[in-house]
C-alpha cells in the first residue's frame, strides 16, 4: 500500500505588510485549525514514514502540529515552497518510503488533489487534508494510475 497525504498550510496572518511571504506566521484561526485537523488525522491511525514541509513559516508551523499528533519529525524541504503539482508528486515519489505527507501551498496542492481525485476535490482550502491510497507498493506505478481510494477533510467553520 502506498499513501500520500496532502495538507495545505493553515490560515496565515497578513497583518504585517513588511513581512516577506515566506515569513508570514499563522493567524488565530490557523493556530486553532491546525491542531484540530492534526488530531483528526491521527485518529484515523495514519502515520507517515516521512513528513515533508515547505520551508515557509506558515507551512512549518502547520507541519509541527501534525508532527506532534502523528509522532514524526517534520523535514523542511525548499522545493515545496510554491511547488507545482508536478513537483509535489515528484517529491513524494522521491521520498523513497510508502507513506508520505506533504505540507505545502496553493495552487499546487489544489491542482494535485483535483487531479488525483478526478475532480472530486475542487479546492484545498487552508488546512485541508487530502488522503490518497494505492494498493501497489511501487510509487512509480502509483504516480501513473488513479488511487484506489481518496478522502478529504477540512476545518469546520
Amino acid at each position: 500500500m502506498t499513501t500520500l497525504v496532502l495538507v495545505r498550510h493553515a490560515k496565515s496572518d497578513w497583518g504585517d505588510p513588511g513581512l516577506l511571504d515566506h515569513d508570514r506566521p499563522l493567524n488565530d484561526r490557523g493556530l486553532r485549525d491546525a491542531p484540530e485537523l492534526a488530531q483528526r488525522l491521527a485518529a484515523t491511525g495514519f502515520r507517515p514514514d516521512r513528513l515533508l514541509t515547505s520551508t515557509a513559516v506558515r507551512a512549518r508551523t502547520t507541519a509541527g502540529f501534525f508532527a506532534d499528533a502523528l509522532g514524526v519529525e517534520p523535514e523542511p524541504t525548499e522545493d515545496l515552497y510554491g511547488a507545482s503539482a508536478r513537483t509535489l508528486l515528484a517529491t513524494a515519489v522521491a521520498a523513497g518510503v510508502p507513506h508520505v505527507m506533504l505540507v505545502a501551498h496553493d495552487p499546487g496542492m489544489t491542482t494535485l488533489a483535483e487531479s488525483l481525485s478526478n475532480g472530486g476535490i475542487g479546492a484545498m482550502p487552508t488546512c485541508a487534508v487530502a488522503t490518497f491510497r494505492w494498493s501497489t507498493d511501487d510509487w512509480d506505478v502509483a504516480s501513473s494510475i488513479d488511487p484506489d481510494e481518496w478522502g478529504f477533510d477540512r476545518p469546520r467553520r
